[in-house]
């Protein structure tokens, strides 16, 4: 490696395992977020998933509950911008999961980022942050957690 990119990995903040996000374009705040390096694009938990025709343009429609704290209202979004793109999770098996664009906020940072829509009721952390959001932004460290915290 040379000097010059190892001062630059150095400069990177660093995350650890998981964390809490702000997503302003959702209005959610305080989100617990888990990083993947194995994942290469993240996601968010998400219900209800539909596309709707609504004045001769498609909309895809979706809700979340319980982001804040178990038992919160659900709220309910509509993007007008999305693609469909096949994701291969954790298990190895393939799907094809809607895909929006929404900002993250995270460590200070506020980042326009892609975001697969899932349900995620079963998984601890309701956003997962795959390699794509992480890459040239964070350094991961397994053997910590909630640094934005600590800031």
């Amino acid at each position: 490696m040379s000097p010059s990119l190892t001062k630059k990995k150095l400069a990177l903040p660093i995350i650890g395992r998981s964390d809490l996000a702000d997503f302003p374009d959702l209005e959610l705040y305080q989100i617990p977020v888990k990083t993947d390096t194995g994942a290469y694009t993240s996601s968010i938990h998400a219900v209800g998933i539909r596309t709707r025709r609504i004045g001769g343009e498609y909309y895809l429609l979706f809700s979340v509950a319980g982001m804040n704290h178990p038992g919160s209202p659900r709220k309910q979004y509509r993007f007008k911008d999305f693609v469909l793109r096949k994701v291969t999770s954790s298990n190895g098996l393939s799907e094809i999961r809607y895909v929006i664009r929404t900002h993250i906020r995270l460590m200070g940072k506020n980042i326009r980022t892609e975001f697969s829509l899932t349900n995620r009721s079963t998984m601890r952390s309701p956003v997962l942050l795959g390699r794509k959001l992480l890459k040239g932004r964070f350094l991961v460290d397994v053997s910590q957690k909630n640094l934005s915290l600590k800031k």
